[in-house]
């Protein structure tokens, strides 16, 4: 445990790193569980869960950030494990959460069979008992720590973040972009947006990106991955490449090679914007820790186009 009474868990998505959840202490041994990783994910979890001297009965809560299944695929797993726990979502997420049915669909579409067996298989529907639908400004009751969900769409309309008063801070999921410690270097953090399918909107991501500024936390946590600084300085970079990466798409949008297009002008604007951060071997930097992200990233603003296209 931090001494801020939060403790980081790598839920092993993937690769070490890559996805984080959060376990947030309140008194008594009370405990709330931010994000939670895929169903492949949850026994590595509450391994974790028990290192930290948190009784499973002990969890009041699970919060998921968004239903993208790298952050709530194990709720299902996870909700029958921990037997005190309810479900705080995002109104437009609760029912995915009861009948994860399109969540599973949706996510074999983006990853195919193969990758969805191997990185997603065993996801679980929630009791819709212990469902609590979490508006603007739900206050999640953790006890001695309340922590406040605030709606914060862009990268997805079913997200909120997290703000816990205590420690000035927010659990931001994916609002605030993404940001591995590889990148890491005298002068602080990298991110880069996330864009990933199907919801992403460029107006919504830079309002809620200004909204969690304007707060001036001291420190942001985020999934993918770990805890920001600097925030007030990485929320106008991502603000910035929201602008650029909406602009480079597009510009591509009645391309017939569209997407391998944005995939090109993407590695190029985030080679770009490594180098300016001073990231030795750029290029390489960003097809190694990237790679994965990148074409995640463009299929959403693929899909973006798309929508843009159909209101016309």
């Amino acid at each position: 445990m931090n001494m801020d009474g939060i403790t980081l868990i790598d839920t092993g998505y993937i690769r070490p790193g890559l996805c984080a959840a959060w376990l947030v202490h309140g008194d008594d041994g009370r405990a709330a569980l931010v994000d939670c990783g895929t169903a492949t994910c949850a026994e590595r979890v509450l391994d974790a869960i028990d290192a930290a001297g948190v009784a499973r009965e002990a969890v009041d809560w699970v919060l998921v950030t968004h239903v993208h299944l790298d952050h709530a695929g194990g709720a299902g797993p996870l909700m029958r494990a921990l037997p005190n726990a309810r479900l705080v979502v995002h109104p437009r997420g609760a029912q995915h959460m009861v009948d994860p049915a399109k969540l599973i669909a949706g996510a074999r579409v983006v990853y195919g069979d193969a990758m969805f067996e191997r990185d997603h298989a065993g996801m679980l529907p929630v009791d819709a008992a212990r469902v609590v639908a979490a508006d603007d400004g739900h206050v999640v009751p953790l006890a001695g720590r309340p922590l406040l969900c605030v709606d914060t769409p862009g990268h997805a309309l079913h997200h909120y973040s997290v703000w816990d008063a205590a420690t000035r801070a927010w659990f931001a999921g994916d609002a605030f972009g993404l940001s591995y410690r590889e990148f890491d270097n005298g002068n602080g953090a990298l991110a880069i947006p996330t864009t990933s399918p199907v919801q992403f909107d460029p107006e919504q991501m830079k309002a809620s990106i200004q909204r969690l500024v304007a707060r001036q936390p001291d420190r942001i946590h985020i999934a993918h991955y770990g805890t920001l600084t600097e925030c007030a300085r990485i929320g106008a970079d991502l603000v910035g490449l929201v602008d650029a990466m909406a602009s480079l798409a597009g510009a591509m949008a009645d391309a017939p090679d569209r997407h391998a297009r944005i995939v090109d002008a993407l590695i190029a604007l985030y080679v770009e914007h490594a180098e300016r951060h001073g990231i030795a071997h750029a290029a390489q930097a960003v097809a190694e820790v990237l790679d994965g992200d990148i074409a995640i990233n463009a299929q959403g603003l693929g899909i973006w186009l798309g929508r843009i296209a159909k209101s016309r």
